[in-house]
């Protein structure tokens, strides 16, 4: 897998240079003063301002900037210093002492003095009205005969005053090394174990016999002990580790703590429901993403923000985007709305796809998985502004990005007519922080491509399905919209998204067989159209193995379309052997899960972690899960909850990697607007939002990823810095990976073993005629003992409504129905059976018989 997008590199305003003499170079016995004049006793003699600002000498020689508002980057105001030489190897003591009037944080850098602008050093101090005095240590990466100290001070709404005094950059200094603070030795789920699952913990040890352990509740009084179990080195962390298993432990409870080796862990807890708030919060973190409407703070409270790029100066807009001066267009898209892509202001179709798909998945296995429940998947579950609207919440989000992915198709009568522009962002990288609604960069429409154009073919024929009990017309636009994109990629099958590119990532992709399996399994799905059913059919990698060991992301997408056909009902011919490939490739996950020191089920053939490990470590959970949900071995949901250890704790940073779970946790990840770590009066990102996770590739790395993590194993190659885009962004496919499986974590309840089947339904479509169909179901309880006052319940695929039925009292909310016994057969005896009938109108599309049934809430086969 290759990284989804091209580090930013920011540029500065225009500079107001003084010429000056050359600092000597480091001298062998002593460290040189590289800064000239950092005391200021000769003035401003050596600095410079831009052109807005005016250096002042004060009689204490303290250089002091009456600082202008109303600007939106740091760069556009700087006080700087060139010609500053440095060496290649050689680590370097940069200090100062300031103060800033409004509690401003500043931009301290040590960098190129021309295009790109490289950094040495790049550090964020929030000034004090007080002087404070303010050091660092970085080693520089290359030499520079004429680099440049900057102080960016630009950004603040309000004017404000700096003063600056004893600038120093001395050589000599020790190397810095970064040591993350990894915490106790034992390592645990943070969050919480299910009583009836799995239990296990890692131990980092140098012991290499097996040592004793101890489980104490929130009293400390112990109430298990045991022996750890020696691993041996880990190759993914480098470290010898042992393993503790408890899950005989089914006592409920908060504050429970593990001790090995001298060490206690962190303390979590063990309960039936500790998913259930992870599952909502991971899709709440789409409404603070959303571009083009207000973040109302009775909504989410401390994430308030005016609408971003709505036509608001000094917005330009995504009211009215054209196309990108290299390649024209003569019309305009009016593509507000949708959600900001990751920590940039940018808006990608092929990341939009998979991530409004995992969303609309998360509805759909509710309704189709046999642990799943549509209860917890409906209206008025999440904090979003269409609450209460009769449709289901995660629907209501996932339309927010389905319709700017709509927005995003070239219109009919144009060249490229159907297909879907590739991305819009900004014509250059803003800074970090940035509010959406203060970005002053223009926005283009970059060329549409086939990869773009299969997503939105694939998105919008889900969408049909999805929301036709809900909105009709919506649906019918959105396959409208799919069919078009469909016959457009078909024309155009080789556009390809180009490479590089300035203000926003590329997240180009030439392999596109993966995008049009996953498109023909979704409109077969939708359409039943033996066209579709062609395209899936005779796709080589319809009966490959798409499941690899790299996993699955944006770019590799052949697996939602297998996913989706093992679990939507259809009628596939081979739809048989589909499933079973799914739970074929599942057990290489699971193996990896079982087989990992740190229950991690991610096993790349590199050994390298890619970029955004923790959405490809999720992403193999997910195929996990279906595994389950297709064949009920505990094995699959045990590999899952294992995994999900993983991400909330259980790894070699001893960190969860999400936000506001767990005692110590990932809270600074790179965003322009969630930049509390550069701004305090900015927030974290919100609770349930997932860090990309360590990231071994070192030829994708950012700057503060190669300052500080040079050789690292992989699990060690992340650190919690809004400036390490590479191991700490955010992301919407990330979070949607999180969002589906939580939600499947938090329908195993107290993961105990299913119940053996106690009923049978046979479901059976007798007649049909345009628009309409009588269905006979027979209900047999094949327990031994009666069942009385029965009630059944099941979704239907598409958009199948009930008009009259016999022999029940029957309703219908939605895809939901329920069918109540009567007074007269409200009970089935053993081995007996009852029936009931109804007439109902049947949609476009193939109308699919349901394949899940609960009797009484339990799952029939």
């Amino acid at each position: 897998m290759s990284p989804r997008r091209t580090p930013a590199v920011l540029g500065t305003a225009a500079l107001l240079t003084l010429p000056l003499t050359s600092a000597p170079a480091l001298a062998d016995d002593e460290p040189v003063e590289q800064i000239v004049n950092g005391d200021f006793s000769d003035g401003t003699s050596g600095w410079w301002g831009t052109p807005q600002i005016e250096l002042t000498v004060t009689e204490d020689e303290v250089l002091c900037v009456e600082v202008p508002g109303g600007t939106s980057d740091p760069w556009e105001v700087i006080v700087g210093q060139n010609d500053v030489p440095l060496v290649a190897g050689e680590s370097y003591t940069f200090s100062f002492t300031a103060s800033g009037t409004a509690e401003r944080p500043v931009r301290a850098l040590v960098q190129e003095a021309v295009d790109p602008w490289r950094t040495e050093l790049d550090e964020r101090p929030v000034l004090t009205p007080e002087m404070g005095g303010y050091e660092y240590v970085f080693t520089a990466g290359a030499d520079h005969d004429a680099a440049q100290v900057a102080f960016q001070v630009g950004g603040a709404a309000d004017p404000w005053t700096l003063c600056l005094d004893d600038v120093s950059l001395l050589g000599g200094a020790e190397p810095p090394v970064y040591v993350p603070d990894t915490g106790p030795r034992v390592r645990v789920n943070q969050v919480g174990y299910l009583p009836q699952g799995p239990k296990n913990a890692t131990v980092v040890t140098d012991a290499a016999d097996p040592l004793p352990w101890s489980l104490a509740d929130a009293d400390g009084t112990v109430v298990a002990t045991g022996d750890t179990v020696p691993r041996g080195l880990d190759d993914t962390s480098g470290q010898n580790v042992h393993t503790i298993g408890f899950g005989h432990v089914t006592t409920p409870g908060e504050g429970y703590t593990l001790t090995a080796d001298g060490e206690t862990s962190h303390p979590f807890g063990i309960g039936a429901d500790p998913y259930r708030s992870l599952a909502t919060d991971a899709l709440e973190f789409y409404y603070t993403q959303r571009s083009g409407i207000e973040i109302l703070d009775e909504i989410a409270p401390g994430y308030a923000r005016e609408a971003g790029h709505a036509g608001v100066a000094p917005n330009r807009g995504d009211t009215e985007v054209t196309c990108h001066p290299s390649t024209p267009c003569d019309y305009s898209l009016d593509v507000s709305g949708g959600w900001y892509d990751a920590g940039d202001h940018g808006k990608y179709v092929v990341n939009g796809g998979i991530s409004v798909h995992q969303l609309m998945s998360v509805y759909e296995r509710a309704h189709t998985a046999p642990t799943g429940d549509p209860e917890r998947v409906g209206d008025s579950t999440l904090a979003v502004p269409e609450r209460d609207n009769g449709v289901p919440d995660v629907l209501d989000e996932a339309r927010w990005e389905m319709e700017f992915l709509l927005s995003m198709q070239v219109p009919a009568g144009e060249e490229l007519a159907g297909m879907a522009h590739h991305k819009v962002h900004d014509e250059r990288w803003t800074g970090l922080p940035l509010m959406p609604a203060a970005d002053p960069q223009p926005r283009y429409l970059h060329a549409p491509s086939t990869a773009a154009t299969l997503n939105l073919a694939a998105t919008a024929a889900q969408c049909s399905r999805v929301f036709a009990p809900y909105d009709a017309e919506f649906a019918a636009t959105c396959l409208t919209a799919a069919e078009a994109a469909w016959d457009a990629a078909r024309a155009h099958p080789d556009r390809y998204a180009e490479v590089g590119g300035e203000g926003g990532g590329p997240y180009n992709d030439d392999e596109v067989a993966d995008e049009f399996y996953w498109a023909a399994a979704e409109l077969y799905l939708a359409t039943g159209a033996a066209e579709y059913e062609e395209a899936v059919t005779s796709s080589e990698l319809h009966t490959a193995d798409v499941f690899t060991a790299d996993g699955f992301d944006w770019r590799w997408t052949a697996p939602l379309g297998r996913l989706q056909l093992a679990t939507v009902p259809n009628g596939l011919p081979d739809r048989e052997a589909v499933r079973a490939s799914v739970v074929e490739g599942a057990e290489q996950y699971a193996d990896a899960a079982a087989g990992h020191p740190y229950g991690l089920a991610y096993a790349p053939a590199s050994g390298v972690f890619a970029w955004g490990s923790n959405g490809l470590v999720l992403n193999n959970l997910v195929v996990v899960a279906t595994a389950y949900d297709i064949d009920g071995d505990t094995r699959f949901r045990d590999a899952v909850l294992e995994g999900v250890d993983y991400i909330l704790g259980r790894n070699a940073l001893n960190s969860s990697y999400v936000t506001g779970y767990g005692t110590a946790y990932t809270e600074n990840q790179h965003s322009r607007w969630y930049a509390h770590q550069l701004n305090p009066s900015l927030p974290n990102p919100p609770p349930g939002t997932l860090s990309g996770g360590p990231n071994s590739d070192t030829a994708t790395w950012d700057p503060i990823a190669q300052a500080n993590l040079d050789g690292c194993a992989p699990q060690f190659c992340h650190i919690d810095d809004i400036d390490s885009w590479a191991t700490n962004e955010l992301t919407i496919n990330w979070n949607s990976t999180l969002a589906w499986v939580s939600a499947f974590a938090a329908d195993q309840g107290d993961a105990a073993p299913p119940a053996e089947s106690t009923c049978e339904v046979d479901y059976r479509v007798h007649g049909t005629w345009e628009g309409g169909a009588t269905t006979q179901v027979v209900v047999r309880n094949t327990g031994g003992e009666a069942l009385a006052d029965w009630t059944l319940a099941w979704s239907f695929p598409g958009s199948q409504t009930v008009r009259e039925h016999w022999s029940t009292d029957l309703t219908q909310s939605g895809r939901a129905v329920t069918a109540h016994a009567l007074d007269w057969n409200a009970e089935i005896g053993a081995g007996d059976e009852v029936t009931f009938g109804f007439t109902g109108s049947r949609g476009p599309g193939p109308n699919a018989s349901p394949e899940r049934f609960t009797l009484n809430g339990s799952v029939c086969r």
